[in-house]
């Protein structure tokens, strides 16, 4: 074996050596305690997560996007951005892994129970938090919920490349108070970033006109998406996606 193989290997080792902790670089952001991983138990979302159970054991792919119906509603039936969805995300090799209405205590607690049953994805795209704001939490333990998440993902995939994508935008102007509490929260984990194991991305400006407003032509709830944001959203995240595969 090469010397220079032996000292990649080496280096791997003193990583994996160093506790998901103190490799996530960020906060704490809040001493407020977190919830404890939960599970759901209603039909809808227990249904779900069976389902993301069994498809990671059968289904081939090489990157896992977590989040709730953010995530979900881009490959959904009922909606109609599966189209986007089926040309732009998993032709990439992109397992959809969305619950509707996980907050980030339920997705912890996917984690433990059969989410990661599967092969080891090589990448993991993470978008959760916004439903903790939506939930009366503040930013900055709804942040402290997505940096658990993150420890948490070190510590059940320590080979795995995470892109973190910052929460996406909500309301209707700037001046809107879960607005307002998202750019805080997305301030925060932000700093999680170490452009090696995890990378941050706020793609979401794509959503918004020059006042800094959110359409119902492309959000009709001022929440979730169409056809027509999720497009361009794919537009920005196809090529972050690309990365999780690139060298290091």
């Amino acid at each position: 074996m090469s010397l220079a193989r032996l000292a990649a290997l080496a280096a791997a080792a003193a990583v994996l050596a160093i506790p998901a902790e103190a490799q996530v670089r960020c906060g704490p952001f809040t001493t407020m305690p977190l919830d404890a991983p939960a599970p759901r138990v209603d039909k809808w979302p227990v249904g779900r997560f069976e389902r993301i159970n069994q498809a990671v054991k059968t289904e081939r792919y090489r990157v896992l996007f977590l989040g709730d119906s953010i995530t979900e509603r881009w490959q959904s039936p009922l909606w109609d951005a599966e189209a986007v969805w089926d040309a732009n995300i998993a032709p990439r090799g992109v397992l959809n892994a969305g619950v509707s209405g996980d907050r980030t205590e339920h997705l912890r607690w996917r984690l433990d129970h059969g989410n990661l049953d599967g092969s080891p994805a090589k990448g993991v795209v993470l978008l959760i938090g916004t439903n903790d704001l939506g939930h009366g939490r503040p930013p900055e333990l709804a942040a402290e919920g997505i940096r658990a998440t993150l420890v948490r993902l070190r510590e059940k995939l320590p080979d795995a490349r995470i892109l973190l994508l910052g929460l996406l935008p909500r309301g209707a102007t700037a001046e809107d108070r879960l607005r307002q509490e998202v750019v805080e929260a997305n301030n925060l984990i932000s700093t999680c970033a170490d452009d090696r194991s995890i990378s941050y991305a706020d793609i979401g400006g794509v959503l918004l006109d020059r006042d800094g407003g959110l359409s119902r032509k492309l959000s009709p709830d001022l929440l979730h998406f169409n056809a027509a944001g999720y497009q361009r959203l794919a537009l920005k995240l196809d090529p972050l996606i690309d990365r999780l595969d690139a060298p290091r």
